[in-house]
């Protein structure tokens, strides 16, 4: 099949002109006429998913995050990043990248991540200017109101994280809750004007947790954990319109944050 049938695919979910002007989503190893066979399915392109790759006859990574971020100026093995781009076309494996494209597609990684949570009722967090389906993050409520330390020991138990680091607590219940998976700080804001009880992201710096301001609590679940269903969106959109073409799901795709508990 095709490179760019399976691409056509993704981007009829998440169009590439949905990125940010930073972002580098799409086809980043590769040619669109090129044909592949298999693709695995990661968080990043790093050593030991293309290890995998290989093992598994994956000749297509698709991933969160973009291997190349800003222009390469010289390819010589001297880190990570080079290592595997020059890899990948030795190995004659392409490498693409669905990133702010798919964190901002109606549907997209936010509403998996809050649905994940048991939280319904979602809508954009912080809507696009050019389309309000499109945007970061999403709010919406609980089934009924929970104890905000029993919720955030859901997040745990449900995603796998080791470690939340949050706030005051605001309040003793929410039943509001604004997520944003990777780094959004940012948005703080905009869930408070959502009149959220709660904000669930990632990457927040220290005075983040001071901007609250007692009016929200803000738990920071990790910026991997926030954005590990990745896989599993991009398997639903793979797997259910090309029936007849391989998809595997990394088992290689791991956290670069360890934790000392």
């Amino acid at each position: 099949m095709k490179i760019s049938e399976i691409t056509d695919v993704i981007e009829r979910f998440a169009p590439l002109g949905w990125q940010e002007d930073y972002d580098n989503a799409g086809l980043v190893v590769g040619r669109p006429d090129d044909e592949v066979h298999r693709a695995l399915l990661a968080v990043d392109v790093t050593e030991e998913v293309l290890d995998e790759a290989e093992r598994e006859g994956c000749d297509l990574v698709i991933t969160h995050h973009p291997i190349v971020f800003r222009p390469l100026k010289r390819f010589n093995s001297a880190d990570a990043v080079q290592r595997c781009v020059e890899r990948a076309i030795r190995r004659g494996i392409a490498l693409y990248a669905c990133h702010t494209n798919l964190d901002s597609a109606p549907e997209g990684m936010s509403w998996r991540l809050a649905t994940m949570l048991g939280v319904g009722n979602l809508r954009v967090l912080q809507p696009s200017a050019a389309d309000p389906r499109v945007g970061f993050g999403v709010v919406g409520e609980l089934p009924e109101a929970t104890d905000t330390v029993a919720f955030m020991q859901r997040i745990r138990q449900r995603l796998g994280v080791r470690v939340v680091r949050h706030s005051d607590i605001a309040s003793p219940e929410v039943r509001r809750v604004a997520v944003c998976t990777g780094s959004g700080a940012s948005l703080i804001g905009d869930a408070r004007r959502a009149g959220a009880d709660i904000y669930v992201t990632a990457d927040m710096k220290y005075n983040d947790f001071m901007t609250p301001d007692g009016a929200l609590t803000v738990a920071d679940i990790g910026h991997f954990e926030s954005e590990y269903c990745v896989i599993d969106i991009l398997f639903d959109v793979l797997s259910k319109n090309l029936i007849t073409f391989a998809v595997r799901k990394s088992g290689c795709s791991r956290n670069p944050v360890n934790y000392l508990v």
